[in-house]
């Protein structure tokens, strides 16, 4: 199929920053994004050495309001999300009725009354919809709850400001109060004459925060971390950092053939409760008879480049497919996730990926590949 032309697609309004600081545009889920300004390699050593931005505007940015938004959301997702502290977030689920996971969504709880639902760029659409689908009369929401969804992905700017050097550009930049934000908690505070919404989260393994706010706000922050030297970063170096941090992306990774089980996420999957929630039966079962396979992680042992699509094989027999495969810039070798069946989902067990007619060895190893900030290996 032709590619889609860049003026066909949706941007982001920091577009024009990023043509300004040479990006390379590339479409994406239905936008045109950044993959690179200065290479993937070096915007990737920049958010592990020092610190990196990346516009993730493209990201769904739902919020949840009322006084039944938690009870509404503990019936959509599969973490018990009433859990959630104020002033906290978690990852969680949106599974279909069979438990096969629609979209991997980063949940935060403003308040008492609010929470911030961010999924994927290409589920942003989808996610919202679904999610309206459970207030139509006919549903389980009782008449009367107070519940009301507001789309601000169009009117919002999301960054992501990731790195070890993170926490003292944001506490020089917006406050000082961010340099002791816990990990996973969020906040609101003015900047200027705006608000911000601020967590200490991230996709690539390293400390950070994202951010959600105005569109004038968001400009001046960008403006503000570039010139004080924060690499600007690209789709490029988003996907190898989260591959290293073996973090799971929705269309490669985990989708609607996939559940949480196979997928090591069963942790964000609550029963103990007691409640229902879609896909809760199905999930019940899965859980009860085990699973045939499990996503893993795979190292090269021999030169050559694993990508995406890439067969797996083990005594000369195809047994799997790379799901999520690149070069590691800081390993300096091609690493993978990819589903094993369960007798080779073993770690220390032998492989091959075959990359472009030739045999690569690789070898079962432990998640993740470059282990996050402020922790040890798993």
């Amino acid at each position: 199929m032709p590619e889609t032309p860049v003026t066909a697609l949706r941007k982001t309004p920091l577009f024009d920053l990023h043509e300004q600081a040479g990006a390379r545009i590339v479409p994406f889920a239905g936008w045109a994004m950044p993959v690179q300004y200065k290479g993937i390699v070096e915007e990737h050593n920049a958010v592990r050495n020092r610190a990196g931005v990346f516009d993730v505007s493209h990201m769904g940015r739902l919020f949840v309001v009322g006084a039944d938004a938690a009870s509404f959301l503990r019936r959509t997702l599969t973490y018990d999300v009433t859990k959630i502290p104020e002033g906290r977030g978690h990852y969680t689920l949106l599974c279909n009725d069979d438990g096969g996971i629609i979209d991997d969504p980063y949940v935060y709880r403003l308040d008492a009354r609010r929470f911030l639902v961010v999924g994927n760029a290409s589920n942003a659409d989808r996610d919202t919809a679904r999610l309206r689908e459970f207030l139509e009369p006919g549903t389980s929401v009782e008449p009367g709850t107070d519940v009301e969804l507001l789309d601000r992905q169009a009117e919002t700017i999301m960054l992501a400001v990731q790195g070890p050097e993170a926490p003292a550009h944001m506490a020089r930049i917006i406050g000082a109060e961010l340099a002791t934000l816990d990990k996973r908690a969020c906040t609101e505070l003015p900047y200027l004459q705006y608000k911000l919404f601020v967590s200490r989260t991230g996709y690539t393994g390293e400390d950070g925060f994202e951010i959600v706010t105005s569109v004038e706000a968001g400009r001046a922050i960008w403006r503000q971390l570039l010139t004080a030297g924060v690499q600007p970063c690209g789709l490029g170096a988003r996907d190898t950092l989260r591959l290293e941090a073996a973090l799971a992306l929705w269309g490669h990774d985990i989708d609607e053939t996939t559940n949480p089980f196979e997928a090591g996420l069963g942790w964000v999957v609550s029963f103990d409760d007691g409640a229902p929630f879609v896909g809760r039966e199905a999930l019940v079962r899965i859980k009860a008879t085990g699973v045939e396979r499990k996503l893993m992680c795979l190292q090269a042992t021999a030169r050559g480049v694993i990508r995406d699509g890439y067969p797996i094989l083990h005594n000369g027999q195809q047994v799997a497919t790379v799901a999520s495969g690149s070069h590691s810039p800081t390993l300096n070798t091609s690493i993978a996730m990819a589903y094993l069946p369960n007798a080779l989902a073993v770690y220390g067990t032998p492989l091959e990926v075959e990359v472009r007619g030739k045999l690569v060895s690789a070898t079962v190893v432990r998640r993740p590949f470059v282990p996050h900030a402020g922790e040890g290996a798993a």
